[in-house]
């Protein structure tokens, strides 16, 4: 058993973890794309793991990805045609995003006698369910809060661009606070709504939360959902270890 080196890099966030013998997050950091190789390089010097999964939906990656194939014995690259501990039933997997089939595995392996969501709150807002036959069947895909934030301004004339941190009112009171709180509150009543749906639809059903903004939303659900920020991290772990047993 050793050391494995996760690496989620993302359209926003970069995100990388360190997994001991045991299957416990040892070292996890989050970085912009700016630091990231940096930081990558600082890791990989500190706990020099024997291997290492890197799962990209971004175009700036490249680089980033050669320093890791470089310094670790078992390199892998998720995408549609990496072997999986679930079957992927997604009818077009060349279009689909590998975070997603990181979020899938990892919720299915903490729910394996249910049917199982897995909501992902980042850039975009994805719902992914695996059945409990252990295929992952796909979901949906929505905008996210910024971008929700992002589009409002860019769409009209007159609001203005807005941070999400902030002032969170279901009343606002302002033009900031009324936007912050449609995104906000309209999200959280989707996500609850999709939940409500799948569970009418699936018996034996739960459900997680997951994302960089997933702290902000779990107070907010009247869904009773665990949120686990690392989900995907996890999973990318298990698939590693699905692919290269000796690790």
């Amino acid at each position: 058993m050793s050391k494995t080196l996760c690496i989620d890099w993302g359209n926003t966030l970069v995100k990388a973890a360190i997994f001991d013998e045991g299957n416990k997050i040892t070292d996890a950091r989050q970085m912009s794309d700016a630091e990231a190789y940096a930081s990558l390089q600082a890791i990989l010097e500190t706990h020099a793991p024997k291997g290492a999964i890197f799962c990209s939906v971004n175009k700036n990656s490249a680089e980033a990805e050669l320093l890791i194939s470089q310094n670790v014995e078992y390199y892998l690259k998720l995408d549609d045609n990496t072997r999986l501990p679930i079957i992927n039933a997604y009818s077009s997997p060349e279009t689909l995003g590998p975070d997603r089939l990181g979020i899938a595995v990892a919720a299915q392996a903490m729910n394996p006698e249910k049917n199982i969501l897995a909501v992902s709150l980042g850039t975009c807002v994805t719902y992914n369910f695996v059945q409990k036959n252990k295929a992952f069947r796909g979901g949906a895909i929505s905008p996210g809060l910024r971008m929700r934030l992002k589009s409002m301004h860019e769409y009209t004339d007159k609001l203005p661009e807005i941070n999400p941190d902030g002032e969170v009112l279901l009343l606002g009171y302002d033009t900031a606070t009324s936007m912050r709180s449609g995104a906000i509150y309209g999200m959280a009543s989707e996500i609850d709504g999709m939940i409500a749906a799948f569970a009418d639809q699936y018996p034996d059903f739960n459900a997680v939360l997951t994302g960089g903004d997933a702290p902000l939303f779990a107070n907010k659900l009247k869904s009773k959902i665990f949120a686990d920020p690392d989900l995907l991290l996890k999973g990318l772990n298990l698939i590693l270890k699905h692919n290269v047993p000796q690790l």
